[in-house]
């Protein structure tokens, strides 16, 4: 891994590299990097991972088993533009598999803690739209729902 620009370190209690191996079988134009683990006198066990580096999507993280001092909070989450409601529909299913848990306007957790928003780049552009009422109408819509229904924002916008 590189040291130039940003990488998101993400704290897990012992499940960094189960995690990276769920993101980068989620995500296109990911990979594992390198594993480092514990030393011998570490406050972990010795020979455990401790940290994982893995790119998904291109974006590059480190997972570290920290302990259970640190929790994930919707205070900070990693946004996923969609080009279609398919690709809607695969991120909220593979994020949401196994515990994880949908919740409203397109947020969701995955069986890690960690906030997701499924964004269809369609909501974008219909709650920025220059017309106010369309605009007011597509997000009403959006707050109504878990996950983003791109058909029922465009009818909705519309006015039906």
């Amino acid at each position: 891994m590189t040291t130039d620009g940003f990488t998101t370190c993400l704290w897990f209690d012992g499940q960094a590299e189960e995690a990276a191996h769920h993101y980068v079988s989620v995500f296109k134009n990911s990979s594992i990097g390198k594993i480092a683990r514990y030393p011998e006198g570490a406050p972990q066990a010795a020979g455990s991972v401790m940290t994982v580096e893995f790119t998904a999507n291109g974006h590059r993280f480190l997972a570290l088993n920290g302990g259970p001092q640190f929790k994930f909070t919707e205070a900070v989450s990693f946004m996923i533009f969609c080009q279609s409601q398919d690709e809607v529909d695969l991120y909220w299913t593979k994020l949401t598999e196994g515990g994880g848990e949908p919740g409203p306007c397109g947020w969701l957790k995955d069986r890690y803690g960690v906030s997701w928003q499924v964004v269809p780049d369609r909501l974008v552009e219909l709650t920025t739209d220059p017309d106010p009422q369309k605009a007011a109408r597509a997000t009403q819509a959006m707050m109504t729902m878990g996950k983003i229904d791109i058909a029922a924002l465009e009818k909705a916008a519309a006015g039906g």
